[in-house]
């Protein structure tokens, strides 16, 4: 019998989430990680298995460039961790496409790509399609419990008129770029300025009910969404952050999707320090109606990184172009 040669992948972005896209890639038989691209001085030329700390990595190093990794090798697959824009992915994605290798993305604008931009989204799909390559955007949130699953639980509806869905994340438990991200330490005034500017909080709630509008086959009216900051009501400290009484300690986001004049999504998260409870709830408003109640919620960092490397098979098996959810195999373990 013919042995399977193992998938080669490469990391692009080699943060938090990155390096723990790497450390779970090398504990699959079916994957073989060749090396990693980031322009981090401290991390060029260095061995990915001093960085992750997983000895099976050890002999792949960090690349500046894609160029200079292809010197080793020519992946399969692009585990792309670096950007949540979608202008900016193209723009780092655009190279890799031509090369005829696929991606797997955690960019959150990635997921529904033409409700940022249709003409770009359409270009880079002309352009996968030309070199047999594949994009795909995904993640825990959006790209899964906000959008994908609500999707796939009205499966079993024989109507729909309406989908809600709940997050409480307590982000003590998250890693350091997102404890700022939702405003930690800020004035609660200087967050709800930067959220206004589109320089902080949650990146991807309009995007996940443009795919779940895109699921159910549903032309919007329009999407809208608003953001404030929830303040602490002690001092916090965590590994990463300091926040006094009265600071914001994160975020209250909601994204409401109207149709025919009225609201049929509605996605709300609470994301902060020590939030107590965190679950996540969908209700789906129909027959029959559904409740689900997902209690501690997924958790974001360790879930997004499963969304990723789960993935990989599936991209491969589909069709080349720009994918969204509904172009793949359902999510599953590999």
């Amino acid at each position: 019998m013919q042995e399977i040669k193992p998938i080669q992948v490469a990391q692009f972005g080699l943060g938090p989430i990155g390096l723990e896209s790497l450390k779970l890639a090398a504990t699959k038989s079916w994957l073989e990680v060749i090396g990693g691209v980031d322009l981090a001085a401290d991390k060029v030329g260095r061995d990915l298995a001093d960085l992750t700390g997983e000895p099976a990595l050890r002999g792949r190093r960090v690349f500046e460039t894609l160029a200079a990794l292809l010197a080793v090798g020519k992946p399969d697959v692009v585990l792309h961790t670096s950007v949540s824009k979608f202008a900016a992915a193209a723009l780092q994605l655009e190279p890799i496409i031509r090369l005829g290798i696929s991606v797997v993305s955690s960019c959150e604008e990635l997921v529904c790509p033409a409700f940022r931009d249709a003409a770009l989204a359409a270009r880079l799909d002309a352009l996968c399609q030309q070199h047999g390559a594949r994009v795909f955007g995904t993640g825990v949130n959006p790209g899964f419990v906000m959008d994908v699953l609500p999707v796939v639980l009205s499966g079993v509806s024989r109507t729909v008129h309406r989908i809600s869905v709940q997050r409480v994340v307590n982000a003590s438990t998250r890693r350091g770029p997102l404890q700022r991200k939702i405003g930690s330490g800020w004035s609660p005034a200087e967050f709800e300025r930067r959220f206004s500017e589109g320089e902080a909080g949650h990146a991807g709630l309009k995007d996940s009910i443009a795919l779940i509008a895109h699921g159910l086959g549903w032309s919007l009216d329009g999407i809208t969404e608003t953001g404030r900051a929830m303040v602490a009501e002690r001092d916090i400290r965590t590994d990463h952050v300091e926040v006094r009484q009265g600071q914001c300690c994160g975020l209250h986001q909601l994204g409401i999707g109207t149709r025919a004049g009225e609201s049929v999504i509605t996605l709300e998260i609470k994301m902060y320090l020590d939030a107590p409870n965190p679950h996540d709830a969908i209700q789906l408003e129909g027959e029959p109606p559904l409740r689900v109640l997902i209690e501690g919620g997924v958790a974001g960092d360790q879930a997004t990184v499963a969304a990723l490397v789960n993935a990989i098979p599936r991209v491969l098996k589909a069709r080349p172009g720009l994918l969204l959810a509904t172009d793949i195999a359902l999510p599953c373990f590999v």
